[in-house]
């Protein structure tokens, strides 16, 4: 990891990455209540989608009733409320340290998967001290003795890394993964220290969606066998989409609207309306349309319409 450029991140993702970067640096602070509620939708999205990989199986709608009002679902065990709680806690926790700029080293990995377990688990915050076995066959985790070695070579090379941030923080994601080095947990702490990574750099936190859970295996298979690049792209698309919500909370051309709404909310005589939803979602997919995808629906903005439509994003120019 000695050298500072990016060779597997797409280059037109990474310049678009930047420049809404260098957009939100532009813009004036949000008002308080509009930066709390981006806040709280970031901390929900991350902790649904973040447990949701894991397995558990609140909606989104149930994990914002039981982490925003402390609702009861009927039909889910009192374990995926406990995680929806202390994985939205631990988010808090994880952007605390990021406001105080905590190296990411033994004491803030182990102080987040604490929050991550709540306080109940004797191995709470504790590497562990036995074997556990891999999902895959296919794979082993390390010998519990060789954890402790591992993390510390892991956490040296990310932090002498001199790769672009995105490209340390998929390397730093997938080396935790591959030691594990909590008896649980794992996951969920390797997608916050991530975040954490990522916001002391200026990025905001990312959500990995569980709707691409099977690109996502392919992608962690890939890193495996040794080639990292495939997931370093697969976060910055993670990256890129964060930027955009985030800056849909100024509204204006950056509002985000349903591609199925496109011809309602800007006219009929639009440029824009020529285009049908089919073609739009079809280019979304693609990544050449700029768009975020929530819950099976693609949302774009006039910005990215804008640019879409004067060949900004062509994949053929």
């Amino acid at each position: 990891m000695g050298n500072t450029g990016t060779n597997t991140i797409q280059p037109k993702l990474l310049l678009r990455i930047e420049e809404k970067r260098e957009l939100s640096f532009s813009m004036p602070p949000l008002p308080a209540d509009e930066s709390q509620k981006l806040h709280e939708e970031q901390k929900l999205l991350h902790t649904y989608y973040s447990n949701a990989i894991a397995g558990n199986t609140l909606t989104l709608a149930e994990t914002r009733a039981v982490v925003t009002e402390g609702e009861t679902i009927e039909e889910k065990s009192l374990q995926e409320h406990r995680d929806a709680m202390n994985t939205a806690t631990a988010f808090e926790r994880m952007e605390t340290l990021a406001n105080e700029g905590a190296a990411i080293d033994h004491a803030t990995v182990q102080a987040i998967h604490a929050v991550v377990t709540g306080a109940e688990p004797d191995d709470a915050g504790k590497y562990r001290r036995t074997n556990i076995r891999a999902a895959s066959a296919a794979k082993a985790h390390p010998n519990w003795t060789e954890v402790m070695k591992l993390m510390n070579q892991l956490l040296v090379t990310v932090r002498n890394s001199r790769l672009h941030p995105i490209e340390t923080a998929a390397y730093f994601y997938h080396g935790f993964g591959d030691i594990h080095p909590f008896t649980e947990g794992n996951g969920r702490v390797g997608r916050l220290c991530t975040c954490l990574y990522l916001m002391e750099r200026t990025y905001p936190p990312v959500v990995l969606k569980k709707e691409s859970r099977k690109r996502y295996t392919q992608l962690i298979k890939a890193a495996d066998a040794g080639d990292i690049g495939p997931f370093s792209d697969y976060l910055a698309k993670a990256v890129d989409e964060s930027l955009t919500l985030s800056l849909a909370a100024y509204g204006g051309e950056d509002e985000l609207m349903p591609v199925e709404d496109i011809a309602e909310n800007l006219g009929e005589d639009s440029p824009y309306s020529a285009y049908s939803p089919e073609y739009l979602r079809h280019r979304a997919e693609q990544g050449v349309l700029d768009a975020v995808q929530m819950e099976h629906t693609w949302y774009t903005s006039r910005r990215a319409l804008d640019r879409y439509l004067a060949g900004y994003e062509n994949d053929e120019r």
